[in-house]
């Protein structure tokens, strides 16, 4: 492809100046492994981008896709409803933890952030506490790029970039000195959760609306809770009267070897944002699960019946296409016994995967799960340029790893083989050395 033909797409979260002057084109996909332009196979170690845990071109999403195409290919949200909407929230609230029972639909995991916090907002008025309006995110959190999104988050280039955007406060990350290559949980650090109770009391309880968190944070490196961490948030949440929200748009239908992290870490919150893995990828489509007390203190407020209770939702929420591809996707989780292969292969993926313990300039090393995080020594003043470079050679060798901020990121396929963790972990190792 010509560069004049690169020119108009101004690509999302990509160093455009350097992507075009290199492109890596990707034409076709089959199973866990990605196909170039010139025919290259190319190890997809992040599942996409978290999203394509079962991998790629299932015939059966692909089947499902196509015959909703022939039926109903799209339908309205508003004021009207399709049965395969009905039946995806059915299905989805019976596998979410008990208690989160309704779904609201979204396109992406950006919407959800801002559907959870809009809602948690308009619930303190429904409930008569009004003031109740702020909040809480942490450092290091990543939760879309919707003004909400980055306001509620903890990026520090979309604090520097975009400035002020909605009213929040943070609370620091986990990643604290002494547990470092620490494998699975760490068993220090629960108390860090403390820091929460801490701002609630700043801001006074009557002011603070809700707390959003990743269970384990993805995109910032798979920064892994310290074991009791997220039941102490819980703890805190409950005693002033605070929801919690879980943004398990990474972590949610398969990645850490259960259905869900709130199920995985025996922690319920109030609400619970999904997206990415429940259609495998192959659609766009997210969902805020929500305890019915929330839902019904909208219902108790509607007024007449035919008011509309909650003022929101997307042109393309519960898109017919989406769910069916959804609900492939869930049948495919379970038939092929995936999440249990998940947990089952866990403790394989993690031993490997610390063996680059000792390799040049790693300094850290978190995994969980199907997900891991590997930290490098930086240039000086260039924190972003050693994990760039160690993942464009592993490109160059066949492997798709995630690099970002100083990181490098695995989020495996749930398909991956033993032979396959092998060959990207020895890739990382040589990129690392090269």
């Amino acid at each position: 492809m010509s560069k004049s033909k690169l020119d108009a797409f101004w690509m999302p979260y990509t160093a455009n100046r350097q992507f075009k002057a290199n492109p890596r084109m990707i034409a076709a996909a089959d199973g866990a492994y990605y196909i170039t332009e010139d025919g290259r196979r190319i190890f997809d170690g992040l599942s996409g981008l978290w999203t394509t845990g079962a991998g790629h071109n299932r015939p059966e999403i692909r089947d499902a896709v196509a015959a909703q195409l022939s039926t109903l290919d799209y339908s309205p949200a508003f004021q009207f409803g399709h049965p395969l909407a009905f039946e995806l929230a059915e299905r989805v609230a019976e596998l979410a933890p008990e208690s989160l029972d309704r779904v609201f639909f979204t396109n992406s995991g950006s919407d959800c952030t801002d559907t959870a916090t809009k809602i948690a907002r308009a619930y303190w008025r429904q409930v008569g506490q009004p003031s109740k309006t702020k909040i809480i995110g942490r450092v290091k959190g990543y939760h879309g790029a919707s003004w909400g999104a980055i306001s509620f988050g903890g990026i520090p280039v979309n604090k520097k970039l975009w400035g002020q955007g909605v009213d929040s406060d943070h609370m620091n990350h986990t990643m604290i000195p002494g547990n470092e290559f620490t494998r699975g949980l760490p068993q220090s650090g629960a108390e860090l959760a403390n820091e929460l109770e801490d701002i609630i009391t700043l801001h006074d309880a009557s002011n603070v609306a809700a707390v959003i968190v990743e269970p384990i944070a993805g995109s910032a490196g798979v920064i892994v809770p310290p074991a009791g961490y997220l039941k102490r948030m819980r703890e805190i949440c409950d005693k002033h009267d605070v929801l919690l929200i879980f943004d398990e748009v990474i972590t949610a239908f398969g990645r850490i070897g259960d259905w869900f992290a709130a199920t995985a870490f025996d922690v319920v919150p109030d609400m619970l944002n999904v997206a990415k893995q429940i259609t495998n990828g192959a659609i766009p489509l997210g969902a805020v699960i929500v305890k019915g007390k929330i839902h019904d203190a909208f219902m108790d407020a509607g007024g007449v019946e035919y008011n509309i209770e909650l003022p929101h939702g997307y042109t393309y929420s519960s898109h017919p296409v989406a769910c069916a591809a959804a609900m492939a996707s869930l049948d495919i989780l379970e038939k092929d016994g995936l999440i249990d292969r998940v947990k089952q292969l866990s403790p394989i993926f993690e031993s490997k995967v610390h063996e680059l313990k000792g390799a040049a300039h790693v300094t850290d090393i978190r995994n969980y799960g199907f997900a891991a995080g590997i930290t490098l020594e930086p240039y000086p003043g260039e924190p972003m340029r050693r994990p760039m470079e160690a993942a464009l050679t592993c490109w160059e060798q066949g492997f798709y790893v995630r690099y970002g901020g100083d990181t490098l990121q695995l989020g495996l396929p749930f398909v991956t083989t033993e032979a396959e963790m092998d060959s990207v972990i020895n890739a990382i190792g040589d990129a690392l050395t090269n």
